[in-house]
């Protein structure tokens, strides 16, 4: 029920980026950054946890230099995509407000979205360094809603824009699981050997 009426609320697709200079969308791009990290991995954390003591619920040992370690080394490699988005793909990583090019560079040769993973890896991170399972049931929350709202509504719009070439890059970079080498884009134009597996939960 809450994934209809999510997906109701929904745009009808992304909105892709006016055309603007780097500059410019390296500056929404850190205001974007500012504002997420903000609510969603500092407000909203902090008040599930606050709740958690309130209500007396039952917590998990805290684990800071480990939370703090994934959150340091997953916001790193989190800022490293951003910057690979603004610069390869025109745009920002809002998806409304999103790239004009398809981007198969950086951490993306290796897995297909590693901004949304990474971004979940910085709530567990917290959820560690806290000992709150409310932010990491929270954060399992995040995760269904983008894997099965958010994936497939940007994964859908991405093969409208860019077709064969996204079609391609679906079957060969995996949505969850890096690869172990890095993806490189094929010269030839031949159709691929398989269907794509974009919209796959893979």
């Amino acid at each position: 029920m809450v994934f209809v009426l999510l997906r109701r609320l929904m745009p009808r697709g992304p909105r892709v980026a006016s055309p603007a200079s780097r500059a410019w969308n390296s500056l929404k791009t850190a205001g974007q950054i500012v504002v997420m990290w903000t609510v969603l991995l500092g407000l909203l954390p902090l008040a599930l946890e606050r709740l958690e003591r309130w209500l007396g619920a039952p917590r998990l040992p805290a684990l800071p230099l480990i939370g703090a370690a994934v959150f340091m080394a997953s916001s790193a490699l989190g800022l490293v995509t951003a910057n690979v988005m603004v610069r390869d793909g025109e745009g920002t990583p809002l998806p409304l407000d999103t790239a004009r090019q398809l981007v198969v560079a950086g951490p993306y040769r290796y897995v297909r979205n590693p901004m949304a993973m990474f971004g979940f890896a910085q709530a567990i991170g917290i959820g560690l360094w806290l000992g709150s399972p409310g932010v990491l049931a929270y954060t399992a929350a995040g995760m269904a809603i983008w894997q099965f709202l958010a994936r497939p509504w940007e994964e859908r719009d991405l093969e409208q824009r860019f077709g064969e070439r996204y079609r391609r890059y679906c079957d060969a970079v995996s949505c969850w699981i890096p690869r172990w080498r890095p993806y490189a884009e094929p010269d030839d134009v031949s159709p691929p050997p398989r269907r794509s597996t974009c919209r796959s939960s893979s």
